[in-house]
Parts: structure tokens; C-alpha cells; sequence
């Protein structure tokens, strides 16, 4: 049985995060900084409020009468009773033995264009710690983008404004990044299990680096970028944040709409209409925070019965790299133009600079894990070198001027051409009838 190591993270994480954010944030009620303390608090207790409501909404505890773990939960000891509990059947399975096992048919990965099926038996304890884990996945991704997202962006907004980095707020800016990107690495690795449910996957350590890398420098250029504009056009920046989350947010939405498929009520089966409607708001409030930061390896699908998008979209995944690279770019420009005199020690070209090639070094490793270190990279229909250079061709097509456009620009050419022969032949002949006609007279 394996070792239940991602639980154990999402909890650190859990824990430290929210203890420095309430160190953090009486650190600056002591300074009298009361708006700072109170936006602090915000973004700890309202993600921990959602994590308590995602494992209690995924073990169904409502439904199976658990008071005493409702209370926790309510107390925001839910993740600590969850790592507990889980602990606790991993190191006592195997002494009893169980009364019922299931049966699960997972195919292994092709070799030579084979792929064979094997059968394996699962058991309660087994079957629980994987409930256990995928809850504990989910958590972490809504704790990560929904909390420790625009934490991060808040503490380095205040670090610019101050100019002054403290221990205190430099530790809680690390745990918060290291939250964003274990977040991330999640919702890979749960888009991965997702997409290939049917085959036996297996994620090697080179896979878990070149995620790591990906999101780590994708996600800490995307926050920089967004607290350098903000701190120097603050008007602004409540349109750009809007534009960018409501956009994502309506867009599973609308292929939704255009696809004019039923209301999906297959949900869960003790949700009323309202409260399926509610549970769906809420899952694409989340996909729009995560594409608010980083690219969402999981794609929202509301007329799928999963409710997620299992093809592999490279088209996709291109425009969105392609237009928040511009966009990064944009606001790095509007901030070299109106930077203020609290940068004046910094080198601003050069840090423009390292902010768009760390964006290109997160999708230089994206293209890496995508191409040699993605474990189902066999299952691929197209691999991404090839998706990208049809997106390309597609993308130049697009640009590309319509054919009867170049005809009409030819056949222009070509009768202007004939227009100024058939004047430079009549001219000709003018100047060859002259000297008849000088001839004629002076007879």
C-alpha cells in the first residue's frame, strides 16, 4: 500500500500557512496597519472555511451522520482529523483481514502498440485512503489559488509599497508560493488520473521536477507582473483582474450554452436544483482562479458527465500561453512607462527583461514535460511539437490575406502595367509621325 506522503504535505502546508498568516497578521495590528491585518485574515480564513466545505461535501459526511466531525470541521480541525484518520487505517491495514475486496480492471501503458489488461484487488483500507487522497488533492488546489494566490500578491503589494522585505512576511511568502505550486502540480497530476482513468499511471520523479519548475517560475512572474502594475496604476487594476476572472469564469459557461445540452443533474444525487447550480458556480469560480495565475491542466466541461474536458487540446493550451505572454508584456510596459520615483534603484529594462524570459523558461519546461516526461505521452494522438507547429500554420493562415484579395491586387498591377505600355506605345508613335509631319510642311 502506498505511503499517504501527499497527505502529509497538503497538511504542512495547511498548517504553516495559516499560522504565519495569523502571525503576519498581528504583526500588523501591532503596527496599526488595520486595513493590511484585515485583508490578511480574509485570504486565511476564507479558503480554510472552503477546504473544511470540500472534504465534507467529498466523504458525504452530511448524508452519513458524523456529528462529532461536522463539529471539527466547524472548528477548522477538519484537516487534522482527516490526517489523523488516515494515518491511522494506513498503519493498521493488513492486520485484519478483510471480508470484501473489489475488483479493478486497469489497462498498462502500450509497449510496441500492445496494451494489456491486469486485474487488481482493492480492499476497504486501500479504497478509503484513495477517497482520502484525492480529497486532500482537492483542498490543496482551492487552498492554493484561493487563498494563497492573492495572499502572495497581497504581501509583495505591501513589500513594494513599504519597500521593506521582514522576516516574517519573507517566510510567508515562501510558504504561500511553495502552496500555489504544490497546488498546481496537483491539478496536473489530478488532470492526468482524470483523463487516463482506464490505464495504470505512474508519474516518475523527472515528471514531478519539470512540473515543479514550470509552475514555479510561470506563477512568480505572473504574480510580479501583477503587483508591479498595481503599484503604479491602481485604477487599472481592478478592470484587469475583473476582465481576466469573469472571462474564464463565463467561458465554460457559454460552451455550455452553445452546446444546448440538459442541466446536468447527476451531481449528486441529494442536491436539489439550486444546489447543484451552487456546486457548479463554484467549481468554475475556481477554474477561473486558477487560469488567473497559471494555465489549468484541468479544463471544465459542463455537458460532460465528469464535468471535465478529456481530449488533449493543443490549440488551446497555445492561445492561452500566446495571450498571456502579450499580456504580461502589456503590463510591464505600462509600468516602465508610469513606473514612480520608489523604483528609482532599480533597473527596470533589466527587470522587465528577467520577468519575460522566466515566462519563456516556464514554458520551456511545459513543452519538456509535455514532450519526453508526460506519462501517458504514448496515448497522445499528435504530440505537442506537432500540435504547436499546426497551431502555427493555423495561426498564420488566419493572418494571411485572402487569395482573391492577391488576385485582385495582381490583376490591378497587371492592368495598370498595360495601361502604361499602351501610353508609352502611343507616345512612341506620336514621336515617329512628328518628323513626317515636319517633312510634309516645308514641302
Amino acid at each position: 500500500m502506498k505511503f499517504p506522503g501527499s497527505v502529509l504535505v497538503s497538511l504542512v502546508l495547511f498548517v504553516a500557512e495559516t499560522a504565519a498568516a495569523l502571525c503576519l497578521s498581528g504583526a500588523y495590528r501591532a503596527a496599526g496597519d488595520r486595513m493590511w491585518q484585515w485583508l490578511t485574515l480574509l485570504f486565511a480564513l476564507l479558503p480554510c472555511a472552503l477546504v473544511q466545505l470540500s472534504l465534507v461535501f467529498i466523504h458525504r459526511d452530511v448524508s452519513r451522520d458524523r456529528p462529532l466531525v461536522l463539529l471539527l470541521h466547524l472548528l477548522q480541525l477538519g484537516p487534522l482529523v482527516r490526517c489523523v484518520e488516515v494515518f491511522y487505517i494506513y498503519f493498521h491495514a493488513g492486520r485484519v483481514e478483510e471480508p470484501y475486496v473489489s475488483i479493478t480492471k486497469k489497462r498498462q501503458m502500450p509497449k510496441d502498440g500492445y496494451s494489456e489488461e491486469i486485474e487488481k484487488e482493492v480492499g476497504q483500507a486501500e479504497g478509503k485512503l484513495c477517497t482520502h487522497r484525492s480529497a486532500f488533492s482537492r483542498a490543496s488546489v482551492i487552498q492554493a489559488f484561493l487563498g494563497s494566490a492573492p495572499q502572495l500578491t497581497l504581501q509583495l503589494y505591501i513589500c513594494v509599497l513599504q519597500q521593506e522585505i521582514t522576516a516574517a512576511r519573507s517566510v510567508f511568502m515562501v510558504l504561500s508560493l511553495l502552496s500555489i505550486v504544490y497546488g498546481a502540480l496537483r491539478c496536473n497530476i489530478l488532470a492526468i488520473k482524470i483523463k487516463y482513468d482506464d490505464y495504470d499511471v505512474s508519474v516518475k520523479p523527472a515528471a514531478y521536477l519539470c512540473i515543479f519548475m514550470w509552475r514555479s517560475f510561470e506563477i512568480a512572474t505572473r504574480v510580479t507582473v501583477l503587483v508591479l502594475f498595481s503599484s503604479v496604476l491602481q485604477i487599472w487594476t481592478l478592470p484587469v483582474v475583473l476582465v481576466n476572472f469573469f472571462g474564464f469564469f463565463f467561458y465554460p459557461w457559454i460552451l455550455f450554452w452553445q452546446s444546448k445540452s440538459p442541466f446536468p443533474e447527476n451531481i449528486e444525487k441529494a442536491l436539489s436544483r439550486v444546489g447543484t447550480t451552487i456546486v457548479l458556480c463554484l467549481l468554475t469560480f475556481l477554474y477561473a482562479g486558477i487560469n488567473m495565475f497559471c494555465w489549468s491542466a484541468v479544463q471544465v466541461k459542463l455537458n460532460d458527465p465528469d464535468l471535465i474536458n478529456k481530449s488533449q487540446n493543443w490549440y488551446r493550451l497555445t492561445v492561452y500561453y500566446m495571450l498571456r505572454f502579450v499580456e504580461n508584456a502589456f503590463l510591464l510596459l505600462m509600468w516602465y512607462i508610469y513606473k514612480t520615483d520608489i523604483y528609482l534603484y532599480v533597473c527596470a529594462p533589466l527587470l522587465v527583461l528577467q520577468l519575460l524570459i522566466g515566462y519563456c523558461m516556464a514554458v520551456l519546461f511545459m513543452l519538456v514535460f509535455y514532450q519526453f516526461c508526460h506519462p501517458c505521452k504514448k496515448l497522445f494522438s499528435s504530440s505537442i511539437s506537432e500540435g504547436l507547429l499546426s497551431c502555427f500554420k493555423f495561426l498564420c493562415f488566419i493572418c494571411k490575406p485572402p487569395k482573391s484579395t492577391i488576385l485582385t491586387d495582381k490583376a490591378e498591377v497587371k492592368s495598370e502595367n498595360t495601361d502604361e505600355a499602351w501610353s508609352s506605345s502611343k507616345t512612341i508613335d506620336s514621336q515617329k509621325g512628328n518628323p513626317h509631319q515636319s517633312v510634309s510642311s516645308n514641302a
